[in-house]
């Protein structure tokens, strides 16, 4: 609200609820932004920032309590739990916010809207500018500006505060435990989608919400698919399996990917390209601190799978002249880091307004992705390369002093990934 100073109005409104089909919906999700600012879960939810205002400075806008509907969809937190539970000024019914909008919003300078995110509640607010344009006469005028909030709120969202950190800490060792019980449980003929049960499982078997984002498990050369999530095919001996997944906790998720061996150990050409995208993204991790840049990590990444790359002949050399040329995208073609935090790929710019690569900050998490991936059809590849798929990646917080893994407990050297993959099995 300082931020936005005395003459602007934010203004946040929920997502609408997703039909998934018949009369049945997708399980709601509340918007980051919104869940960011009051906690409120709910769909149909308004909040309105007023902070130049005498009265009503925070205004909640929701689903009053309903005995008939909480019977049918759950209990409610209402008008009163608005005020008394979340910190709402002041409360109203969800079907009000046609008729009072226009008096909150009015003679503001800059509201505050994220345009483009729901179609019909852009409608709805563009139709309250153009009926302020009719009170003019009597003394309101609508705002003389809409401007996104994001460069201020995002800005916010991408500095974790303690409280945030400790979510993503509880997130993190809760992935960890479903990704060790994955390699634990793998073997020729179980199922991907088994193991993404199991993954699942975890999670909320240890209070999670479930999944963060929809869990990938690639073996063989679904492996080299980036968002591959049909999760259909059966593990078989002598192959790789990738698992992407993160654990969601009260909205915040980790992100974590792990690659390992069906049959629990690597095989001589997987263990060299596991090797090559492991000691990229180790280098990468130890030079993630204050000051740096995701542009850096991307490029040292860059520098050192390319140079793995023409080690494993899959490029011919020098490997500089592969990096100048791009070549090096057949194989790794994503970028190697991105904001975390209540969204996967979390708020905040990568730039700065300048356009040069924005500084690592104490309090930003981000994740280090480096990927090696040789389709099963490429054709100028080693034949023992082909069809193999890695990425390993990680969640980072930036400190003062450099920067802390917060998903350490993942086994990911070779040593500590067989050693979780064999330990289901006899002696």
């Amino acid at each position: 609200m300082r931020a936005l100073g005395p003459r602007g109005v934010a203004v946040f409104h929920s997502p609408p609820e997703a039909r998934r089909n018949g009369d049945q919906h997708y399980r709601f999700r509340q918007s980051s932004d919104l869940f960011y600012l009051t906690g409120f879960a709910e769909p149909e939810a308004t909040l309105i920032l007023r902070p130049g205002a005498d009265s009503e400075r925070v205004v909640l806008f929701v689903r009053p309590r309903d005995r008939e509907r909480e019977v049918w969809n759950g209990r409610r937190a209402g008008v009163e739990g608005a005020v008394a539970d979340f910190g709402a000024e002041a409360a109203y019914p969800a079907a009000e916010l046609e008729r009072r909008l226009p008096d909150l919003v009015a003679s503001c300078d800059d509201l505050c809207y994220a345009l483009g995110y729901d179609a019909e509640f852009d409608a709805f607010v563009a139709h309250v500018i153009a009926e302020l344009r009719l009170r003019e006469r009597r003394g309101q005028r609508p705002p003389r500006r809409v401007v996104d909030p994001r460069s201020l709120l995002h800005e916010m969202r991408l500095r974790k505060a303690p409280e945030e950190v400790a979510v993503l800490r509880r997130a993190a060792a809760i992935t960890a435990e479903a990704h060790i019980a994955a390699m634990a449980a793998a073997g020729p003929g179980m199922t991907e989608y088994e193991l993404e049960a199991l993954i699942e499982f975890t999670f909320r078997r240890r209070g999670g919400d479930g999944p963060g984002y929809g869990t990938i498990v690639g073996s063989g050369e679904n492996a080299t698919i980036l968002h591959y999530v049909d999760n259909t095919r059966a593990l078989a001996d002598g192959e790789l399996v990738l698992v992407d997944a993160g654990c969601e906790l009260a909205l915040y998720t980790a992100d974590v990917t792990r690659t390992f061996p069906v049959s629990g150990r690597f095989s001589p050409p997987q263990r060299r390209c596991y090797e090559v995208v492991l000691g990229a993204q180790e280098e990468a991790i130890r030079r993630a601190r204050p000051g740096a840049t995701l542009e850096d990590l991307h490029a040292l990444c860059v520098e050192r799978l390319t140079a793995g790359m023409v080690g494993l002949g899959l490029l011919d050399g020098p490997a500089a002249a592969r990096v100048e040329d791009e070549s090096y995208k057949r194989h790794y073609m994503h970028r190697t880091s991105h904001w975390l935090g209540l969204d996967v790929h979390d708020a905040g710019a990568y730039s700065t307004p300048e356009g040069s690569a924005r500084p690592l900050e104490p309090g930003m998490v981000i994740t280090i992705e480096p990927g090696l991936y040789v389709a099963s059809d490429a054709e100028s590849a080693p034949e023992e390369l082909r069809g193999i798929g890695i990425r390993i990646e990680d969640d980072v917080l930036i400190t003062p002093g450099g920067c802390e893994v917060l998903t350490s407990a993942v086994p990911k050297r070779i040593d500590e990934v067989e050693r979780a993959c064999q330990a289901h099995l006899p002696g």
